[in-house]
């Protein structure tokens, strides 16, 4: 019976160091890189999930899209891409 009582201890032991772990970083959000995530034109469907012919149609419809060229490829930094989405910039139109 002692062996028993000691793991139900040890479990709850580290059950309260989890969960108190946890609630350390409860209400901080982890940082963000401070380097770009570049997603080339031709992959930007894999990343939003929409067909190709779709993202041709929003990027021909909003050429002020976020985007950087280097050497004749376009790419598109994912996090502004993704806050020019979410924002209202888009949908005044």
């Amino acid at each position: 019976m002692e062996i028993d009582t000691f793991w139900i201890a040890i479990g709850l032991a580290a059950l309260g160091y989890f969960i108190g772990d946890g609630l350390k970083n409860f209400s901080k959000p982890p940082k963000k890189s401070s380097y770009p995530y570049l997603i080339k034109e031709k992959d930007l469907h894999y990343h939003f999930k929409l067909s190709k012919g779709e993202i041709e149609e929003l990027l021909d419809k909003h050429p002020d899209a976020p985007k950087i060229e280097l050497k004749g490829t376009t790419y598109y930094p994912y996090q502004q891409f993704v806050d020019w989405l979410s924002s209202n910039e888009i949908y005044k139109r």
